[in-house]
């Protein structure tokens, strides 16, 4: 075979190589060509008609019908008949739902305040300090994860009068307090906050720690510079950039609050003597128990006005702060 002038043979580069090569560079090309492109779902949109329908009915359609339902006398069985505002009139004439919309109400303040001051101490302490912080997250985030109703049961266990919490105020001498916690009409609806704030308070820590991950080192090191102590960098520093979390996180505590019903009925089925109703478990009592479908779907449709009155004007406030702050 001949060489051509002035090439070594180990300078020489066979046909294919250089084919592939050239292969190599299109291929190249075409797939910068493709990143360039700006992106369009192959599929068409109308492939959401189906999943958007079901969610209009589920949610949208469902609660216009049971709406209506709120102004009748339906049993569940028979017709219904159009009552206007009976059933409205009748709440607020009632006892027992100005119990409830009391206890509603408390349970919603108490636990809001409670469960976003515990997450924020935890999420502050265990931020970057404690080398087990995430061993620490873990173990406090993990009430989250388990049913509210295996939860409840679990502290109606240590709430009972042979239960851990008495047999521990028994060996610390304080037996004089021992008592049944959840059928104590003075102690019953507090026994539900102390659950409801040890499974949520794991889940607002984590809300301020994803705040807290976004705050620049170099913020909190240079107000340290400048010398201001520790409460001064958390109030004047941190606090105010935590904003955002902090709306998300009363936002979401304020509704569950409102909402409260699995562990009233698992740790005190409304009593004793129903000091412990709320608007949820008098949604289901006068529905499924009593068989007033219309007057549970009056308290039904006043909860979630209620509800949805009380996020809405929460989010205002909390994003109106957001701006002045930033």
């Amino acid at each position: 075979m001949a060489i051509e002038p002035g090439l070594k043979r180990s300078d020489r580069k066979p046909a294919v190589a250089l084919a592939g090569g050239s292969a190599q560079v299109r291929r190249a090309g075409v797939t910068a060509d493709r990143a360039a492109r700006p992106y369009r779902p192959t599929a068409p949109l109308t492939w959401l008609i189906p999943g958007a329908g079901f969610l209009v009915a589920a949610h949208y359609i469902a609660v216009v019908a049971g709406a209506w339902y709120a102004f009748t006398d339906w049993n569940g069985l028979s017709a219904p008949n159009f009552v206007g505002l009976r059933n409205f009139e009748q709440i607020f004439r009632d006892s027992t739902a100005r119990i409830a919309f009391v206890n509603t109400i408390t349970l919603a303040i108490t636990f809001v305040i409670t469960a976003n001051l515990i997450g924020l101490l935890l999420a502050l302490g265990l931020h970057r300090a404690v080398k087990t912080r995430n061993i620490l997250r873990s173990a406090f985030f993990a009430p989250i994860a388990l049913s509210p109703l295996a939860v409840s049961y679990i502290w109606q266990f240590i709430f009972s009068f042979d239960g851990a919490l008495n047999y521990l105020l028994q060996a610390v001498g304080l037996g004089a307090l021992r008592r049944p916690w959840v059928a104590d009409p003075s102690a019953a609806l507090w026994t539900i906050l102390v659950v409801l704030v040890w499974q949520f308070s794991g889940l607002m820590m984590m809300f301020y720690l994803a705040g807290l991950n976004s705050i620049p080192e170099e913020v909190e090191e240079a107000a340290a510079v400048d010398g201001a102590g520790t409460l001064a960098r958390v109030w004047h520093v941190t606090l105010p950039l935590l904003a955002p979390s902090v709306t998300i996180a009363l936002t979401f505590s304020a509704i569950t609050g409102l909402r409260v019903f699995d562990q009233v009925i698992a740790l005190t089925n409304g009593g004793p003597a129903g000091v412990t109703e709320t608007l949820a478990t008098q949604v289901y009592k006068q529905t499924w128990t009593l068989g007033r479908f219309g007057y549970g779907a009056a308290f039904a449709l006043l909860l979630s006005l209620f509800v949805a009155i009380v996020a809405i004007s929460q989010l205002i406030v909390l994003r109106r702060r957001e701006r002045s702050m930033g």
